[in-house]
Parts: C-alpha cells; structure tokens; sequence
C-alpha cells in the first residue's frame, strides 16, 4: 500500500498540477462528502498530493450523506460554499435537474459510458453493488448457511437482528425497489415493496439506520448479523477484520454510482474540476477499489485478483439491476413521507 500511495502522489502531481495563478484565485477548496471510511480514504490518499501539487491550496472536506449534501447545496442557492459535491447518482441527477453542477471539461474517453452524466455536467468516480451483508462467524456458529435472496429479510429467525438504511439513504431506496420489482412492481408502482416491508420483513428489523458509524457499531456489538448494504461499505468493514461478506442477491443486486460534480456558481475555481479529475486517476481508482470496494470506472484499469473479490467488475457489473433515477426521482419525496407513515414508526 506504501508504494501505491507514493505512486498516486506522483500520479496526481503531474495530472493536477496548474499555474500558481489559480491558486491564488482560491486557496480553500471545500469538497462535501461521504463520511466514515470513504472520508478516511479521502483524507489519506487523495488530498495530501492534491494540496501540494496546487501551490498549497487548502481542502475542506465536509462529511455528510448524499441526502445532507443535496440539502447544502439547496440551502445555500445563490450563495454557494461547497466546490465539489461528491453524492450517490440519485441525488446527484437532483443536483444537475437543480442546476447545481458545473461542466467537466476534458474527461477521459477511457470511461465507461455508465459512469458518464448528460453534458458532462458530473461523473461517476465508482460503482457500487446494493446487496446484503452478513456475520460469517455468527452465521457458521448458528449453522445458518449464507443468504441468497431479497427474501431471505422475510425470515423469521432474523427478528430484530436485521439492519436497514431508510429510504432517504440511497441502499435502503434500492432494498425497496428490488422487492417490488421481484413481486410485480416497477420504479413506477412500488406499492408491492411497501406492503412486504410493512408486513414480513419489518419484525426482523432492529434499526432502520442510515449511520455507516453505527451500522458497524451494531453488527460489532452482536445485535445485527444481516442488513443490507454497498459493497463499498462491507468491504471497508471487511477491511478490519471484522467477519462480514457481501452477497449478490440471486434476484440481482443494484447499482449505486458514487458521483462527482464540481458545483456552479460565480467565479468558480478550476481546482474544483481538478479534484473531481483526481478521483479519476487510475491509482486513485485502484486506491477506492481496495480501501472501499468500488468497481473502477476506467475501462483500462486492470484489477488485481485479491481486490477483486466483492467489487462490482466484469460479469457481476454487467447483471447490476440500473434504477431509472428519473421516474424515482419524481415520486422520492412522496415514497419518503410514505415510508415514514405506514414503515418506520
């Protein structure tokens, strides 16, 4: 990891580095994120380098969930503080309808076509499986082999040792999605999700929990054995030597697309495009493969077989189940208010 870490630096410097004009345009860059593991990575490996190859420029990283950075961004319209907004791509296509996000200029042809938005106006830097996540050591222990199916949140012998992030979390929303789709319904009628949820699989939950913090607090505890989640996340658990592994669903998982734009607004720095450029960088890229699980959105990056083993890459980013975030988008906030009434109360 050492040398991997030197390498970006190098790579990042001679990618990035600008005139010192432009730094003295700006000498704060504020970058709204995810938290937890993906703010650590972040911190380690990508804003040292970024500093220092742009005349000491000074990154502020404000942590958040997706849902608490597209509420910055409309709080502060007209009056932006935040540069670079890095979101799931179901809020991220709210902030670019919202006209929140500027133009990417120069990206690379060497990214897949999924990971683009319309007008460059944002791009993927990783792609994520919604799945399930499980306690091998607590499951062998029981005798329980592991989970296969969306179904498998219906068991009973799960009762309240399941964790779920809420609809207003992007893993929660797809959870909900996949049972609908599995059960008849579609982004437009999810009324099949709803009723299982409230029916079968809501005695199991322990906690509808959007906190990456306390999601692993749960499971270290022994509350939680299942719950549903990105393999970014499990495999940053995994990463601690905690027992937990990710299952694809036989269903299918979700695709969740971390994104990044930089934000619009008056006199907007460069540096702002650069660091999004940065998340880009094929070390950076192997870096979010091994620290968070993302399946790279480069074509010509080659993935070493031992970081491989939960990421979305190959056949299993090919069977991803694609949410259409247009028609979701329009009836979120109407699901949300549902969700709250007739799920979590």
């Amino acid at each position: 990891m050492k040398s991997l870490s030197v390498l970006t630096a190098v790579s990042i410097a001679a990618l990035l580095a600008v005139p010192s004009v432009v730094s003295a345009q700006q000498k704060t860059l504020y970058v709204a994120g995810y938290g937890g593991s993906f703010e650590k990575t972040i911190r380690d490996e990508v804003i040292p380098a970024f500093e220092k190859a742009n005349g000491g420029v000074k990154v502020e990283y404000v942590a958040g969930n997706s849902t608490d950075t597209l509420a910055k961004l409309q709080a502060q319209k007209g009056n932006q503080q935040i540069d670079v907004a890095i979101v799931d791509d179901g809020p991220m296509y709210q902030a670019i309808q919202l006209g929140f996000c500027g133009k990417l200029d120069g990206l690379s042809a060497d990214l897949y076509d999924t990971a683009r938005y319309k007008d460059d106006r944002a791009v993927a830097i990783g792609i994520v499986a919604t799945g399930l996540m499980y306690n091998t050591k607590v499951f062998a222990e029981k005798g329980w082999a592991p989970p296969t199916s969306w179904n498998d949140l219906k068991d009973p012998k799960y009762q309240k040792q399941l964790v779920i992030p809420p609809i207003n979390n992007t893993y929660g929303l797809e959870a909900l999605l996949m049972l609908a789709r599995m059960n008849g319904g579609s982004e437009a009628n999810v009324d099949a999700g709803f009723k299982i949820f409230k029916n079968e699989i809501n005695p199991n939950v322990l906690a509808y929990e959007p906190s990456p913090g306390k999601m692993t607090e749960l499971f270290q505890s022994g509350q939680a054995v299942l719950a549903v989640w990105g393999t970014g996340r499990v495999q940053s658990f995994a990463n601690t030597g905690f027992p937990v592994d990710f299952v694809y669903p036989k269903e299918g998982a979700a695709t969740l697309l971390a994104s990044a734009c930089p934000v619009a607004k008056p006199n907007a720095s460069p540096l702002a495009s650069s660091f999004v450029k940065a998340l880009l960088d094929p070390k950076i890229q192997l870096v979010l493969l091994k620290d968070y699980g993302y399946g790279p959105v480069l074509k010509s990056v080659v993935v070493p077989p031992e970081l491989g083993k939960m990421a979305p890459i190959g056949e299993r980013a090919a069977k991803l189940y694609n949410p259409d975030w247009t028609v979701i988008n329009e009836k979120r906030e109407e699901w949300t208010k549902r969700w709250n009434r007739e799920v979590e109360r």
